[in-house]
């Protein structure tokens, strides 16, 4: 493989044997660069991440420190809803839309503060005892003042995977899809359970297909809100399969040579392969030009 694959790849230095100093982070903040979110929207000036010093209107709200770019810090700052912020030249752009124009270092370092600032969203009270909780060490630790209780931001990892055998894949179509779209087969893996008891599992459950080997491929961060996305191939033992008929609703063989067609843009009807943002985009690509 050897494109970079979207939301991956982040360059910052997180500091992460320095951000509990509380001294060291302030120092941080005088110094930062900060790239607003509204409604979950990073802020884009043309066809980049759009950090900016800091304002005083913006006291009070969420910031957590994404990194050191070289000595540069960097956070990421979660704007009050309400109607959107004027903040000058530029625009707050859905992220998925956003990662199609910005530089990949762009994309990852906005996909990490998307995930952080959603995370804070969600876990303003302590699941322990419904209490109030704390930011600490700069966005990555909350902490309950009233039973103690430390939580961490959470990834939570998906297997994402592609079916094979001979020289055709299995793609299917989740209702819950766009129009038109076929693609890898996904399901998050549940408690005591191994990546690729995951994937024969999913595969099961929703193609009714058995399935051999399991062989990772690559991750892909997923900041929708927070996932990591474990990318695997499995070797079915037949091309025999059953939609469940409640998720997936179809899915279908496709030859290397069909898929090669379809990523050059070569056929065009009913279906659609998944974007280029898209780890699945990767797994099938990759797979085709082997």
């Amino acid at each position: 493989m050897t494109d970079p694959i979207p939301f991956s790849g982040n360059v910052l230095d997180r500091a992460s044997y320095r951000r509990t100093d509380e001294a060291w982070l302030a120092a941080q903040l005088a110094a930062g660069l900060f790239l607003p979110f509204w409604q979950n929207r990073p802020f884009v000036v043309r066809d980049r991440a759009g950090f900016l010093p800091w304002r005083d209107e913006w006291r009070g709200q969420t910031s957590v420190f994404l990194g050191l770019d070289g000595t540069q810090p960097l956070f990421a700052l979660d704007l009050a809803e309400g109607s959107e912020p004027v903040l000058g030249e530029g625009a707050f752009a859905e992220m998925r839309a956003s990662a199609f124009v910005l530089p990949a270092r762009d994309t990852a370092i906005a996909g990490q503060a998307k995930a952080l600032l959603d995370w804070h969203k969600r876990h303003g009270f302590c699941p322990n005892c419904g209490a109030p909780t704390q930011l600490r060490d700069g966005g990555y630790r909350r902490l309950c003042p009233h039973c103690g209780a430390e939580h961490f931001p959470r990834t939570d990892p998906v297997v994402i995977m592609l079916p094979l055998f001979g020289d055709a894949c299995l793609v299917g179509r989740n209702q819950r899809f766009p129009r038109q779209l076929y693609s890898a087969f996904a399901g998050f893996v549940e408690p005591g359970e191994s990546m690729e008891e995951a994937v024969r599992r999913e595969l099961r459950e929703e193609v009714n297909l058995a399935v051999g080997a399991v062989r990772y491929h690559a991750t892909q961060p997923w900041p929708f809100p927070s996932s990591l996305m474990l990318g695997c191939y499995a070797e079915a033992e037949s091309r025999d399969f059953q939609i469940d008929g409640h998720e997936i609703e179809d899915a279908r063989w496709l030859t290397k040579d069909e898929v090669r067609a379809r990523l050059a843009n070569g056929i065009e009807d009913e279906m659609k392969l998944p974007v280029s943002i898209a780890i699945a985009h990767y797994l099938i690509k990759d797979w085709a030009q082997r």
